[in-house]
């Protein structure tokens, strides 16, 4: 990063975030393919296990082995997701910290720092979902559940719920990057992210709806043409035929799903880290800091063996 840091408006940001993505795409595209291909393998292996099923159905037997393999299959798939999702994630902030400062980055180095605080980055994945929507489901069930006046109560509140999730998604969206950046504990990562996100969720806000905007564009571009080509050969009128195009492209836009959003995902992880020090710069002055540790007026924290720290100034414990 050759220019000074400053406090950056959200098109800077994002053109930041262009630039830094497009500087090493690879990298960033390989962090984030990871689970999805994760995502791509087990859900593939329940459309297989299902369509098995399906061409079995009168046989009792299979329609059992049927159920007890996609039971299996989600108490083996869920975990693995889960773990390598949060390892993805830190790893991307690590990755676009590192580029952010002006330092290599490669997608086996991003893994392996994350690697050794991994049930940390675990546990602030768990509890941003549970935060975001575990919670307030729940409550909401419950409030069904309890009585007829509350369950009405609570099918009204409804729209205060998606609200609230919202909110909340927004207030714990720096949680990756001050965890990863300044190695800190995961109640210590929560507490920073409320207080780094004050002034600043409007902004990442429409970053969200700005991401989803393009991933939907990016989607039926993909989908578009495959949608032709199936309603073309449907329409020729060789049954066989259409129904083995069908199912092709029925597996082509799935796995093109995926792809998409292992392309898309890194934007938003990227932009959370420029979004991490744009904020220290306004509240903690953190451009000033770096500046003088770039002049060697401040003497930098020693580098740790397993890996060279991200952030000019750690945060003490």
């Amino acid at each position: 990063m050759n220019e000074p840091l400053h406090p950056s408006s959200l098109s800077e940001i994002l053109d930041r975030t262009a630039q830094v993505y497009r500087a090493r795409f690879l990298v960033f595209f390989g962090i984030a393919v990871i689970p999805t291909a994760v995502m791509v393998v087990f859900a593939g292996c329940g459309v297989l296990v299902f369509l098995f099923s399906g061409l079995n159905a009168p046989t009792p037997v299979f329609g059992v082995a049927a159920v007890l393999a996609l039971a299996a299959l989600g108490l083996i798939g869920l975990p693995i997701f889960i773990a390598i999702t949060a390892l993805a994630a830190a790893a991307m902030s690590h990755a676009a910290a590192h580029q952010f400062l002006g330092q290599s980055i490669t997608i086996r180095d991003s893994y392996k720092a994350v690697w050794r605080r991994g049930w940390q980055y675990i546990g602030v994945w768990l509890l941003q979902i549970a935060a975001v929507w575990i919670v307030p489901i729940a409550a909401w069930i419950v409030a069904i559940l309890s009585s007829a006046l509350l369950g009405t109560l609570a099918r009204r509140a409804g729209i205060g719920l998606v609200t609230y999730g919202v909110w909340m998604n927004l207030r714990l969206s720096l949680a990756f990057p001050a965890c990863v950046v300044e190695q800190i504990g995961l109640w210590n990562a929560l507490r920073r992210t409320s207080s780094l996100t004050i002034g600043t969720k409007g902004r990442i806000l429409l970053l969200y709806l700005l991401g989803a905007a393009l991933n939907w564009i990016i989607t039926i571009a993909v989908w578009l043409p495959v949608v032709i080509l199936v309603s073309i050969v449907i329409g020729s009128g060789n049954p066989q035929r259409a129904d083995a195009v069908g199912t092709i492209a029925g597996f082509a836009v799935y796995g093109v799903s995926f792809a998409v959003q292992a392309l898309t995902q890194p934007v938003y992880g990227i932009a959370l880290v420029l979004f991490y020090y744009d904020q220290r710069i306004r509240q903690e002055a953190f451009d000033i800091e770096w500046m003088m540790l770039q002049a060697g007026l401040v003497v930098p924290p020693p580098p740790q063996p397993e890996e060279p720290p991200i952030s000019a100034l750690e945060e003490p414990t």
